[in-house]
C-alpha cells in the first residue's frame, strides 16, 4: 500500500508544496520538494475564504464573478501572493477563477495584482498554467515562469512575455491602414 500527504510549508514569504510519500510496506517514509531552482518557487492558490485577500480579491474580479453567475454558476476563487518586488514587503495578489463559462481549452486563467498605495494595480493579465517566481529580476521585480517554459519579465510597469507570437502577414499594416481609413471617412 502506498499513501501519500500533501503539506504546505512558507518558505521566503510564499507557499511552497512538499509531497511525502510513506510505504507502508517498508515502515520508512520519504520525501520529495518541490524544485526551486530554474524552474523557480511556484505559487500555490488556494480557497481562501474569508481572508482579507480573499475580499480584496473578489471585489477585483466582480465582473468575472458576476459572469459566471449569469450563467447559473458560482466560480471557485483562488488565490495566493508572492514577494514580487525585490523590495521587502511588496506582496502580488494572484487570482484564479474556475467555472465552466470563466474556463476554455487552456484552463482558466490568473491575474496578478500589485498593493501600490491604497489600490491593487493589475500587472500581469489573464496568463494560463501554474506561475512560478524565479529567482532572477528586472528592474525591481522578479522574473515569472508560467506554465514551466513561459518567461515574463518586468518592464517598469508591467509583466511582458518572452515568447514572440508568429509573424500573420503584414496584420500591423493592415491594421493600420484601416484605422487611417476610417478616420478620413469620420472627418
Amino acid at each position: 500500500m502506498l499513501g501519500a500527504c500533501l503539506s504546505l510549508a512558507l518558505s521566503s514569504g510564499y507557499a511552497q508544496a512538499t509531497t511525502t510519500q510513506t510505504h507502508h510496506v517498508k515502515h520508512r517514509a520519504t520525501s520529495k520538494t518541490a524544485s526551486s531552482s530554474s524552474k523557480g518557487n511556484p505559487v500555490i492558490l488556494t480557497q481562501q475564504l474569508g481572508t482579507e485577500l480573499d475580499k480584496a480579491a473578489r471585489k477585483l474580479a466582480a465582473d468575472d464573478i458576476a459572469t459566471s453567475r449569469r450563467h447559473k454558476e458560482e466560480p471557485l476563487v483562488l488565490i495566493g501572493s508572492a514577494p514580487l518586488s525585490t523590495k521587502k514587503g511588496d506582496v502580488a495578489l494572484l487570482i484564479e477563477l474556475q467555472s465552466a463559462a470563466l474556463c476554455g481549452s487552456a484552463g482558466c486563467s490568473t491575474d496578478v495584482y500589485l498593493h501600490k498605495d491604497q489600490d491593487w494595480v493589475k500587472i500581469l493579465d489573464s496568463v494560463s498554467g501554474q506561475i512560478a517566481v524565479l529567482p532572477t529580476s528586472h528592474r525591481g521585480m522578479y522574473d515569472l515562469m508560467v506554465d514551466g517554459s513561459d518567461r515574463w519579465l518586468w518592464d517598469g510597469n508591467t509583466y511582458q512575455d518572452t515568447i514572440n507570437a508568429a509573424p500573420i502577414g503584414n496584420l500591423r499594416g493592415e491594421i493600420e491602414q484601416f484605422q487611417n481609413k476610417h478616420k478620413k471617412t469620420k472627418n
